[in-house]
């Protein structure tokens, strides 16, 4: 696996709520730094839903950009989905929370899938592109910073699965969609190293199904 490409966006005004955003992404050249809030240079508009210490980092895989490529009929240049770092391989269904990523000096660690909302749909010039995007199921994956540096185009990128009890990304995705929580899910859920607000929502929805089958029994 590659680094094919480093994204960084500047704010600028968009039909949304914010009224700006970062999500237009511009590839660089030159290396960048990684810190525990993200890539340097990178501007985050919409801090309440975006970025923060387990968002820190957005990261998508040519073989996700290569199949929307095809089902939208048209060239999709790196940095389109708002991501910092394009990869190689990287096939987004494919990983768990808690799946560390080493890219040059820099590690990451997994804590969610990218849920779509209207900005990404006014990016895309289509007000349907957020239940497009849910359908596809290729979401890229929202990153922690374990260990900043620098990283720049060319740099090797390898996997380190994580070992305990933990989600797919793809698992997490659907839940959010389905609503299908049981306390086994949630629970496994729980166990791994999630994004803290998700954390918190699920711990809520444990407290609610114990409650029931409290309840029930």
């Amino acid at each position: 696996m590659q680094l094919v490409s480093v994204n960084i966006g500047k704010a600028q005004p968009i039909n949304a709520k914010s009224g700006k955003s970062g999500i237009f992404k511009q590839p660089v050249t030159m290396p960048v730094d990684i810190t525990r809030l993200g890539l340097v240079g990178d501007e985050i508009v919409d801090t309440e839903n975006h970025g923060g210490l387990d968002q820190a980092v957005y990261v998508f895989g040519t073989p996700d950009y290569d199949w929307w490529a095809k089902e939208l009929g048209r060239e999709m240049p790196p940095g389109i989905f708002g991501e910092n770092l394009t990869i190689t391989e990287l096939e987004s269904q494919l990983y768990q929370i808690g799946d560390r990523l080493r890219v040059g000096e820099v590690l990451l660690e997994v804590t969610s899938p990218r849920i779509p909302c209207v900005t990404l749909a006014t990016r895309m010039n289509d007000p349907k592109f957020v239940k497009r995007f849910a359908k596809a199921e290729r979401f890229g994956l929202y990153c922690r910073v374990i260990e900043p540096g620098t990283v720049q185009v060319g740099d090797s990128v390898s996997v380190i699965r994580y070992r305990g009890e933990t989600i797919t990304a793809l698992e997490m995705f659907r839940l959010f969609y389905n609503q299908q929580y049981t306390i086994d899910i949630v629970r496994k859920a729980l166990a791994a190293p999630l994004h803290q607000g998700t954390r918190r929502d699920y711990e809520e929805i444990l407290m609610a199904l114990e409650a029931d089958a409290e309840e029930s029994g």
